[in-house]
């Protein structure tokens, strides 16, 4: 058991004022965060067109960051964004754009929110169609010249020789047409950054495609030379590449599906009303990005809600299953809110509008989505400087392997120039075709694409999929530190419990009544948003107790409130805010306030000049899973600690209640980041994570290597927020710890997978195998295998699902 201080509640549970609060909350992120930088940052998104692997994701950072006023640059190879941090007036995004399309990467600025929503969703419709055609033509254009190169082999495999296929003018006219029109782009790309200094994927397989086809170009006009011809290998090198790239951007597609189905939740159509009251009144349908805040809308059922808003007329239940994770409907009546883009199920509703655009709850999940799929978790960092020297390497690779094998290799194992066909007949090749071949299929089969998609797209369906389970994750790094999190710092009101207190006892004295004490405690509370200032005036609503007019706020954090009330000086606090005033309680009032503590009730001390007139009791009901919760976390081997600026007394029965050993009490605000620095110090190495969801937790959860929130919280605790539980449940904080471990399990399969592909596939492809087992691979197999090593990793991440399905099951989630 642990205790911090004399003093009990935090400010907030006091009725601290929001100016006051916002004067607190400043101090504590002044504590808790960085020194703010002389010149104030801007944040650009560019959409960026051309990366083909983490090569290119490298040499875009790095051409990026190399301007000036810019500070920070992170690309995602997947989603095809730049998230650029720069110094305002020191540099335009436009021009950093313009830069990037002029190094061979076509970029635009992302205006606004740069959100698919209202008639931008007809946009993703088109391009979604847009995408499958260019992948049908993909698949045609691969199939055909997968096609007319296999026939050409067909007599080489004893079958017939067909007339026009079988001559070599054909693979030419083939090859040259290959070259020109599917292969341009992917040449000039690959030129393109070569000429820069920045090779990548493209400059590998255009040097390995140009070689060969020259090569033969050469054997064909100087047959007296005695070479090979092998036009069809550029051929199939090439149809093999645009095989692949085609299954890779459908297995992308069905990657991001997560967020697209998001971005589809929101209708473009509204329907105005001019009187909520009227039910006959149908109204107008208006495009969605017209609506204004303030405004009425109907909703029939089987629509989804345009934007947030709430409902002044009918009841109906709403499906907001696809946004919290919630499986059962929601019942909403007068006074509810609802969210753009739920469901509307059994009836028709009025409501008005308080959100619009990018303010709405569906605008900010996507945009936090989109956000987090940017972010890269520490682990890419390695992945994405290997890639950045990827391309070099490689080149001298072929490079060392062609002089092998030209000046020495053919020397030392001359067997390795005799090959024997099915025929039976002996055939020869000479020393230079060979070192040719080898080298080509080296530069064609090193694959820094896998290296580059490991990671981004395990993130890129691992934080779609929390979006659908109601888990709103900020970022791929925030998914790596999850899993390695040793101790979680809960909050209690509104975390541990419901955040609905009720007032269970009234304790008078002197010539007060119950009413009194609540119609001043309302009075001195109003303009408060904590949990137990709305169940005070709550109670004060619900007993029609009208509010006396109040003045002279003052407000003490971590103990009170005073103010005049009818020309009295009224307190409103705990104890130690009492005796501050020279207010002492006689013992039988103290015993009488025991008793209320021991049952875990939370109280309010109320004195009007020096008189103590009485004490309110609140009590606030656990969450129905905090307990299985704490015991699941537990199981998982992460250390629980309870915080909370209630009473030592009411701090040990809640803890008690859901079975934490460790809890710090009477803790104000600030004490709460000094607690989790504590809690850091102590082991450097832990992750610690704070759940919260008050203004008076922003400082902590920013403090803390994870912070957690829920739905409901306030909103500078979701904003300061890593993780956001939608669904309003504790369990869910299982499921994000599930997600976590089976999103880096599988990155870290990607990254086997790629480096393991490539330390093999590079060696056999250079000849290590030809002199002992005759083994090599010819250039069009090396561009086959290259094509799959990308697929795989794409593939190995969509099943995350099914792990991560399999994860929740093995700690008992429901």
């Amino acid at each position: 058991m642990f205790k911090l201080g004399d003093k009990i509640e935090s400010a907030l549970f006091l009725g601290l004022s929001m100016q006051n609060v916002s004067s607190e909350l400043s101090k504590s992120i002044a504590i808790a965060s960085t020194p703010l930088l002389e010149k104030p940052l801007a944040t650009a998104t560019l959409d960026v067109q051309g990366m083909k692997c983490a090569g290119c994701v490298n040499v875009v950072e790095r051409q990026l960051q190399q301007n000036p006023g810019v500070k920070s640059a992170c690309v995602n190879l997947v989603t095809e964004v730049a998230v650029v941090q720069y110094v305002e007036g020191e540099i335009q995004p436009e021009i950093l754009a313009d830069r990037l399309t002029v190094r061979g990467f076509p970029s635009q600025l992302r205006r606004g929110s740069g959100l698919n929503l209202g008639p931008t969703h007809l946009s993703l419709a088109q391009r979604h169609q847009q995408l499958q055609q260019q992948q049908r033509r993909g698949l045609v254009i691969a199939a055909l010249l997968l096609i007319f190169s296999g026939l050409g082999h067909l007599e080489h495999i004893g079958g017939p020789r067909l007339p026009l296929i079988s001559h070599l003018e054909f693979h030419w006219g083939l090859a040259t047409l290959a070259l020109l029109f599917p292969g341009r782009e992917l040449l000039l790309d690959g030129w393109r950054s070569l000429r820069y200094g920045t090779p990548n994927m493209n400059s590998l397989v255009g040097l390995g495609t140009v070689s060969a086809y020259l090569t033969s170009c050469i054997a064909f006009i100087l047959p007296n030379l005695g070479w090979d011809c092998f036009f069809d290998e550029p051929v199939m090198l090439l149809g093999f590449i645009l095989l692949g790239r085609t299954l890779e951007a459908r297995a992308r597609q069905r990657a991001s599906a997560a967020l697209e189905a998001l971005v589809a939740l929101q209708p473009p159509l509204a329907r105005l009303i001019g009187d909520p009251q009227k039910s006959e009144q149908m109204g107008i349908e208006i495009p969605v990005e017209q609506v204004r805040v303030g405004e009425w809308l109907r909703v029939l059922p089987g629509e989804k809600i345009p934007v947030d808003g709430t409902v002044v007329a009918g009841q109906s239940t709403i499906d907001e299953s696809l946004l919290t994770g919630e499986s059962l409907p929601i019942a909403k009546q007068n006074g509810d809110p609802v969210i753009a883009g739920t469901l509307n199920q059994t009836g028709v509703l009025a409501m008005q509008v308080t959100q619009v655009g990018t303010d709405t709850t569906l605008a900010q999940i996507i945009q936090s989505v989109e956000a987090a799929q940017t972010r890269k978790a520490p682990i890419q960092q390695l992945a994405d400087q290997v890639a950045g020297y990827f391309a070099y390497g490689v080149i001298t690779i072929a490079l060392l392997t062609f002089l092998f094998w030209q000046f020495w290799g053919t020397h030392w194992f001359p067997q390795v120039l005799i090959t024997q066909s099915r025929h039976g007949m002996v055939m020869t090749t000479s020393p230079l075709l060979l070192s040719l071949k080898l080298a080509i299929a080296v530069l064609v089969v090193a694959c820094p694409c896998a290296l580059g998609l490991a990671t981004p797209t395990a993130i890129l369906v691992g934080t779609g999929l929390g979006a659908e389970r109601g888990l709103l994750i900020k970022g791929g790094d925030v998914l790596e530190k999850v899993q390695q999190l040793t101790t979680l710092v809960f909050d209690k009101t509104g975390t541990l419990t419901q955040g609905k207190p009720q007032i269970t006892d009234y304790l008078v004295w002197e010539n007060f009544s119950a009413p009194m004490l609540l119609q001043l405690a309302a009075t001195v509370e109003q303009g408060t948003n904590h949990p137990l200032a709305q169940a005070i005036a709550q109670a004060a609503r619900e007993q029609q107790i009208e509010l006396q007019t109040a003045q002279d706020f003052h407000t003490e954090p971590g103990l009170g409130v005073r103010a005049q009330v009818d020309r009295k000086r009224v307190l409103l606090g705990n104890q130690a805010w009492l005796a501050a005033h020279q207010i002492v309680l006689n013992p039988d009032q103290q015993g009488q306030l025991n008793q209320l503590i021991a049952e875990g009730k939370t109280l309010i001390l109320i004195a009007v000049e020096e008189i103590l007139a009485g004490v309110i009791a609140l009590t606030d009901p656990l969450r129905p899973d905090a307990a299985e919760t704490i015991q699941a976390l537990q199981a998982l081997e992460i250390q629980t600690v309870l915080v909370t600026g209630d009473q030592n007394q009411v701090a040990m029965a809640i803890a008690a209640q859901v079975g934490i050993n460790q809890f710090y009490a009477e803790v104000k605000p600030l004490e709460k980041v000094a607690i989790l620095q504590t809690l850091q110090h102590q082991s450097p190495a832990a992750k610690i994570a704070m759940i919260g969801d008050g203004i008076n937790d922003a400082p902590a959860l920013a403090q803390a290597d994870i912070g957690i929130s829920l739905r409901g919280a306030t909103d500078i605790a979701l904003e300061t927020a890593d993780i956001v539980l939608m669904g309003g449940h504790l369990s869910d904080l299982l499921a994000a710890i599930a997600l976590s471990r089976a999103t880096v399990q599988k990155i870290r399969q990607n990254l086997f997978w790629a480096l393991g592909y490539n330390a093999v596939a590079i060696p056999i492809a250079a000849g290590c195998l030809l002199p002992h087992w005759h083994l090599v691979l010819s250039p069009a197999i090396a561009a086959a295998l290259m094509a799959m090593s990308s697929i795989i990793v794409v593939a190995n991440s969509l099943t995350l699902r099914y792990q991560f399905a399999a994860l929740k099951s093995e700690i008992n989630l429901k």
